[in-house]
């Protein structure tokens, strides 16, 4: 049984069949999905899925292409559905620089992902990290966090920033970038990570792994991560699926 650990079920993609396909998941062999939010409509559109199915979890925070227009002070309403007991993260959060090339915009993410790793620290709740092209910022601002604890999602550093990471007790986790061609860095960063600290996900309904590169992806393609990485670490796919799920249910604070 798999946990995808990140997932967008309230993306438009899954208009058309989201009940089909969220239905669907247990008996295709995936045990439990976390849904994290952007911003305020989709934190809460995140609960009510979960709400709705008994597999899947929510997170609530607001992105960082999800700023314009939103306030500090919302901050207080992320804290207030962080106590729904199905929300078991703050997220999605951290930093993109790829989208954001003016520096003001990058200091007010700054800012956002500070005042949200703070909130994760008072709530003694685990952050799921964002980080695009903002390696250096993302990681000071969480070493200036003592108490926080995370995942980077769809990790994409290299292997020392992987080494300060698991020093700091911090997850990754990793998407269908590793089943492509080009992922010799990631899968450097496999090679050495320990098994403890590793988390698999979709990112549904991007980054579909291959073979099913260019569809929309959803959680039924979650064991194409587990298949690439029982092949660096070799190991069975059943004894990497077995471990990323007891991890993922560890830090998430699932039983």
């Amino acid at each position: 049984m798999y946990f995808d650990t990140h997932a967008h079920y309230y993306d438009d993609a899954f208009d058309a069949d989201r009940d089909a396909v969220l239905s669907s998941l247990p008996e295709t062999g995936v045990e439990l999905v976390l849904c994290p939010g952007c911003d305020l409509e989709t934190s809460r559109q995140s609960i009510a899925l979960a709400e709705r199915y008994p597999h899947l979890y929510a997170a609530v925070g607001f992105h960082p292409e999800n700023l314009e227009g939103a306030s500090p002070a919302e901050l207080a309403q992320i804290e207030s559905m962080a106590a729904h007991p199905k929300v078991k993260a703050i997220g999605e959060i951290g930093l993109d620089y790829y989208w954001e090339k003016e520096e003001a915009g990058r200091a007010r993410q700054r800012a956002f992902f500070a005042a949200q790793l703070d909130l994760a620290e008072k709530l003694d709740m685990p952050a799921i990290v964002h980080d695009r092209e903002a390696h250096r910022d993302t990681l000071d601002i969480v070493k200036a966090h003592h108490g926080a604890r995370g995942v980077f999602h769809c990790y994409s550093g290299g292997v020392e920033d992987a080494r300060t990471l698991v020093i700091l007790g911090w997850m990754l986790s990793f998407t269908g970038v590793i089943t492509f061609k080009n992922a010799r860095r990631a899968l450097e960063v496999l090679e050495w990570l320990p098994l403890d600290r590793v988390m698999i996900e979709t990112d549904a309904p991007y980054m579909a792994p291959e073979p099913y590169r260019g569809k929309r992806n959803d959680s039924r393609y979650v064991f194409r991560m587990a298949d690439a990485i029982a092949q660096v670490k070799g190991l069975s796919t059943d004894e990497v699926a077995r471990i990323t799920t007891e991890n993922g249910k560890r830090f998430f604070g699932i039983t």
